[in-house]
């Protein structure tokens, strides 16, 4: 399978609604393996479904969801029974997902170091991601991978992802592949190259229904992806993805830059109020120039990601004179009751989807 053409990105892009959610975890799940192991899972999926039905209420079509290879080693068979049952859950309210088949966010190796493993998930309060000890905060040099960095995990997770593609690879229910979290990250940048390189060939060779991408992430001085790893994801993604956590002009001058490829484009990590990039002036910039958004967080909970990052208080640490507002919340739309954490975020919102799915009808 090749790379989609622009004409078929399109034509699939516009076949859609405007594709507007978030990057979810229920609230009262500590991780990514809490979110995918057996233990809790049922408790969990209450929580789920009732945190789903707010989303729907606010107008969100779309998750985006990164997968936890733990989880599926260990707990195989029922894994892909869990697996089922969340996407049939999110389709029960009109959700699709966005499956992220790998990740390059990971903590620096010190003596605090371990490898996930399922059971009781330990959480530390007042850290953004629930831990101390954090990949938010800063590297010294590059971070190991939890599984890439081996030969016989590396081949293990390979087929995981050619179970799964292969099971979904013609399921409505899922939106996109994406391919790997910000590949480079964690100072990995040279070493995730070939890895990336290797999941394009797997994933294309199964060609699923779904278009991939992969998302690119680190932008330079020049608004632009120039990364290796940030270079060949717009290069080999049939839709185009990127993460901006910067303020309103900045942004602004990133999608000036990923316009230049013609493709369609979906922003799918955004939200970082404390730093200038915020609802009201991104939303509607989204709908205005048709791109697709995932917001990272929902309802706030055990993952914490209302905190800020660890290298955010580094950073204040080191400059007084930080541009980091540490009244407001770093992401997350509900509080723990279910309230917004600001109602007029959340009626903008509402405002801006309902306007895009009646234009949505329109056109058909």
């Amino acid at each position: 399978m090749e790379r989609w053409s622009k004409e078929k990105a399109w034509e699939w892009y516009n076949s859609h609604p405007w594709i507007r959610g978030c990057n979810y975890m229920s609230a009262d799940r500590v991780n990514r393996v809490d979110q995918w192991q057996a233990l809790h899972f049922e408790e969990r999926m209450k929580t789920t479904e009732e945190e789903l039905r707010l989303m729907r209420e606010l107008g969100f079509n779309s998750v985006r969801l990164i997968l936890e290879y733990v989880v599926w080693e260990k707990e195989h068979d029922s894994f892909l029974t869990r697996f089922e049952r969340y996407i049939s859950l999110l389709d029960k309210y009109g959700i699709s997902a966005m499956i992220v088949l790998a990740n390059d966010c990971m903590p620096p190796k010190t003596e605090l170091w371990k490898m996930p493993d399922i059971g009781e998930q330990a959480y530390d309060v007042g850290y953004h991601g629930g831990r101390k000890h954090s990949q938010h905060g800063r590297h010294a040099g590059p971070a190991p991978h939890y599984y890439f960095d081996e030969h016989e995990s590396c081949e293990k997770y390979f087929e995981m992802v050619n179970e799964i593609v292969t099971l979904y690879k013609n399921d409505p229910r899922i939106l996109m592949w994406d391919l790997f979290n910000e590949p480079g990250n964690s100072q990995r940048s040279g070493i995730t190259l070939p890895i990336l390189k290797r999941m394009v060939e797997v994933v294309r060779e199964i060609n699923p229904s779904q278009p991939l991408t992969i998302g690119a992430w680190c932008c330079d001085k020049n608004y632009e992806f120039s990364m290796p790893e940030d270079v060949f994801a717009i290069e080999n993604s049939d839709i185009i993805t990127y993460h901006n956590y910067s303020t309103y002009e900045e942004h602004v001058r990133v999608i000036k830059h990923l316009k230049k490829f013609d493709r369609p484009l979906i922003n799918t990590e955004w939200l970082a109020r404390c730093t200038g990039n915020n609802v009201f002036e991104n939303f509607p910039l989204f709908y205005l120039e048709n791109i697709g958004c995932y917001n990272w967080g929902f309802v706030a909970g055990k993952y914490q990601t209302y905190e800020p990052y660890e290298a955010h208080w580094q950073w204040y640490g080191e400059d007084k004179r930080a541009p980091i507002d540490f009244t407001k919340w770093f992401h997350d739309l509900y509080r723990p009751s279910l309230r917004p954490y600001d109602p007029r975020e959340t009626e903008l919102i509402s405002k801006f989807c309902a306007l895009a799915d009646k234009n949505f009808e329109n056109r058909k």
